[in-house]
């Protein structure tokens, strides 16, 4: 029988791998054919509906304490509205190369929060581990070539991509305190709503411009997947390992989004497999397993 740790480590990675990969389905559509806050209004409205459609009759996931609902507001805003938006906006200006770097400055911001508010302990091997998958991550993604259509706005969408990780980081963190006391989807059905309601309007002008006859198959399949696997799933998964792994070990995994990026770069753009990016790949593997170990008898 498969442990409960083996499957929260799954779950993650494969929450991570949706992430990682969405960013090519992202950057086909938009901007080209969607701005990025209309793209934002439909995947995080879209997702508020898969939960509701699925889950909104479940019972016991309608309760919540005062106190905690505070907590879900919260995250709503941060790891829904602004995640969403600073990320999707942050990937249309700067290149996939730069988002994959820059999204790496989240598990270190996870870690500083967990261990501030939530008393995780910081190890010598959780340090040691934080920093080889940095360290993989940058070489990998150097490893790369940059290409950026529009040069002038490239460190613009670098701020956002980080405000976006930063945002990502403070839910990881905030979902952790309250992930015990209530079931995955009742939370993920209510930060979605909440979520939709602030991020719809805010994209509303330019949801009515959009031109949906100019979409062919592979432009509905890229808005498919960034709806339904990137984000309906994704959350999903990563909030199962939020709960058996700790907010530190599971923000930790975001060190696979690069390895994940660089398979579809050979798979999709024909890239090839060099040394740089199998030591990057080790690096960052290894630097997941030091975050995640605990010796024996602890």
């Amino acid at each position: 029988m498969v442990s409960e740790k083996i499957k929260a480590i799954s779950a993650v990675l494969l929450g991570n791998f949706f992430f990682a990969t969405s960013i090519v389905a992202v950057k086909h559509i938009s901007p080209s054919l969607i701005t990025p806050i209309a793209l934002t209004s439909i995947r995080v409205g879209g997702t508020a509906i898969l939960f509701w459609l699925f889950f909104g009759l479940k019972a016991g996931t309608n309760q919540f304490q005062k106190a905690d609902f505070y907590i879900i507001l919260i995250c709503a805003l941060t790891g829904i509205a602004m995640n969403q938006n600073f990320s999707i906006k942050g990937m249309s200006l700067t290149s996939p190369i730069h988002a994959s770097l820059l999204v790496l400055t989240t598990p270190i911001v996870i870690t500083l929060l967990a261990a501030f508010f939530l008393k995780e302990k910081l190890t010598s091997l959780k340090i040691v581990g934080l920093l080889l998958g940095v360290f993989g991550g940058v070489l990998l993604v150097f490893s790369r070539d940059v290409s950026v259509v529009n040069k002038s706005g490239q460190a613009l969408g670098d701020m956002f991509v980080v405000f976006g990780a930063i945002s990502y980081a403070t839910y990881v963190v905030l979902m952790k305190s309250i992930a015990h006391k209530y079931s995955n989807t009742a939370i993920l059905k209510w930060v979605f709503l909440i979520g939709s309601m602030i991020s719809i309007p805010f994209g509303w002008h330019d949801l009515r411009l959009v031109q949906w006859a100019s979409f062919d198959a592979l432009s509905w399949f890229c808005l498919f997947y960034i709806v339904v696997g990137a984000t309906f799933f994704a959350y999903q998964l990563v909030n199962f390992g939020i709960y058996k792994l700790g907010a530190s070990v599971a923000g930790s995994f975001i060190y696979s989004q690069p390895f994940f990026a660089t398979i579809a770069a050979i798979i999709l753009l024909n890239e090839t497999i060099t040394l740089t990016k199998l030591l990057s790949a080790g690096l960052i593997m290894t630097g997941v397993f030091l975050a995640n170990y605990k010796p024996k008898g602890k």
